[in-house]
């Protein structure tokens, strides 16, 4: 049986591993230094245990014998985790969006030995989208603009800033004030994050959408020189960006992370009733015509083994699980550093787990422009 060790137990740790649990076909040890947390997995029958990852040598001792490492832990920890990964022999995977961390993950990713893989943002943005765009891609002769848009949105806003915290609070933040990767005429280029405000509707609903850090993972490096424009942006409801700007530009808290970290999770709730959208549209040129396809799915929180998980929990967790489920049935030919577009985005849906992207509201269209 297939082991994972998942370091971190908070909501996407345990979510990846109760789905890794329920299916059978894993054997699955969760880690933390929260003993609460823990207890609430062990009484599910998944083995767990204390461990610190910032201790390299004792994770690297903990980890022989598994076949993966899952980091569901902070990004700020997850080269302590890849390196006992390498030093331990075991594949590795994790949810990252900062670019720096996937950088040094792939660095030691280059002495990765025979059949060990590292796989860094495995989850929603980066992740899934990834795919998702690289496969519409691929569909044209000539791709002039690429525009991929995520987000995890409550599904009831009422409050002044129009959102819900739905997960983790240092990772958002990550993402409002880290510069952003985009392609740009054809060429690299770093743009600002809470800039480039558009609007637009969906199903009747009005949204925004703005530059945020790391959603587009390593497509930028894949599709240069493919496409003129590549860009991501986070979605949220209309006026939300504006506030974000005043809290991280006007007040400076972008400078404070901390401090505007304890405001958030002071002052804006946390839900389990929101919705996940994503957003994908290319153009370019088929057969001497300029066309246009866009993929836009909606997946809702929902009931899944006896509980309730939001609609964050299930589809990061799920776009976790289904490349590990691939990576157990021998679907990546080569060892090292893996890119999320290199999975074949039917391979990704016709998984148990990436399943769940397409058991909701989903519509494809292509358009002649």
């Amino acid at each position: 049986m297939y082991r994972v060790m998942i370091l971190g137990a908070g909501k996407i740790g345990a979510t990846i591993a109760k789905f890794l649990h329920y299916c059978g076909d894993y054997d699955v040890s969760v880690a933390d230094l929260n003993q609460d947390l823990l207890s609430n997995l062990t009484a599910l029958g998944i083995n767990t245990k204390s461990i610190d990852v910032t201790d390299v040598d004792r994770l690297t001792k903990e980890l022989k014998g598994f076949d993966a490492a899952v980091s569901a832990c902070s990004y700020s920890l997850n080269t302590l985790i890849a390196k006992a990964a390498i030093n331990s022999g075991v594949s590795y995977f994790d949810l990252t969006e900062d670019v720096e961390t996937t950088e040094r993950v792939r660095s030691l990713a280059d002495n990765a030995c025979d059949g060990q893989v590292f796989m860094p943002q495995c989850g929603l943005a980066p992740g899934f989208i990834g795919i998702l765009g690289h496969e519409l891609s691929k569909k044209f002769d000539r791709i002039d603009q690429i525009k991929m848009r995520v987000g995890a949105l409550p599904q009831f806003p009422s409050n002044l800033m129009m959102y819900n915290l739905t997960w983790s609070t240092d990772g958002l933040i990550n993402e409002y004030c880290n510069s952003c990767k985009a392609l740009v005429g054809g060429s690299p280029m770093d743009v600002l994050p809470l800039e480039g405000l558009e609007h637009f509707s969906l199903d009747g609903m009005d949204y925004e959408a703005f530059n945020t850090s790391g959603g587009l993972g390593t497509l930028c490096e894949t599709l240069q020189g493919k496409v003129r424009d590549l860009d991501y942006k986070t979605v949220r409801y209309k006026g939300h960006c504006h506030l974000m700007s005043f809290l991280t530009k006007g007040l400076k808290l972008g400078e404070r992370r901390d401090i505007l970290k304890d405001i958030l999770e002071h002052a804006v709730p946390i839900t389990k009733q929101d919705v996940v959208l994503v957003f994908c549209e290319v153009q370019g040129w088929r057969e001497g015509n300029f066309e246009q396809i866009t993929d836009a799915r909606k997946v809702y929180h929902a009931d899944v083994h006896g509980e309730h998980w939001s609609s964050i929990q299930i589809t990061t967790a799920a776009s976790m699980c289904a490349v590990i489920d691939l990576h157990r049935e021998g679907y990546f030919k080569h060892s090292g550093f893996i890119k999320q577009e290199e999975v074949d985005l039917d391979d990704f849906l016709n998984n148990r787990f990436g399943k769940y992207y397409c058991t909701t509201a989903s519509a494809s269209q292509t358009c002649a422009a």
